[in-house]
């Protein structure tokens, strides 16, 4: 229940927009491990990675001052798939970073690596498709989302390879 309320502060009341921030700039949220986030085994549940990951996807939004173009256009958020390889334990107490960073997209989706780090120890690594939805249920191309939250067209650039094999393989990518 935390991080939903966390999820919902990060977005109904953002941190303020970063000035120079850009699309391609890394995004950082700090967080520290509660009691709810853990499992029998007392580390983090991997449930609630995604949970971390979430709010910071959010803060990356608001970093960019993106809250309110969302909002005029009637555009919100989604994931479409998303995928996370843990390498260490967060454990009660710990504070950790997650950094946000777009890595490219395509006619359908943005594709966005999410890094826990504790210190320089890297924690988890997450690949996360997300989309864009309006109100009134359309899918959003990704490129038009891209250039409200850029202020411009920007190309795209290429995918690294895991990541483009990963949103071939779990059917996300864009058909040509």
């Amino acid at each position: 229940m935390t991080r939903t309320i966390q999820l919902a502060y990060a977005t109904f009341r953002p941190r303020p927009a970063i000035p120079g921030q850009t699309l391609f700039s890394p995004s950082v949220t700090t967080m520290r491990v509660h009691p709810g986030d853990l499992d029998l085994y007392r580390h983090v549940n991997n449930g609630v990675y995604l949970q971390m990951m979430d709010v910071a996807r959010a803060n990356f939004i608001a970093d960019l001052g993106g809250y309110r173009l969302l909002a005029e256009h009637g555009w919100y958020p989604v994931v479409a798939a998303s995928t996370v390889k843990y390498r260490r334990s967060l454990t009660l107490g710990q504070r950790f970073t997650i950094t946000t960073r777009v890595l490219g997209w395509d006619e359908r989706v943005c594709y966005l690596e999410q890094s826990f780090a504790r210190g320089d120890q890297h924690i988890a690594r997450g690949v996360v498709a997300g989309r864009f939805l309006a109100r009134d249920g359309r899918r959003i191309p990704a490129p038009d989302v891209v250039e409200l939250l850029a202020g411009e067209h920007v190309e795209a650039p290429e995918l690294p390879d895991d990541v483009a094999a990963w949103a071939a393989a779990v059917d996300v990518a864009h058909r040509a």
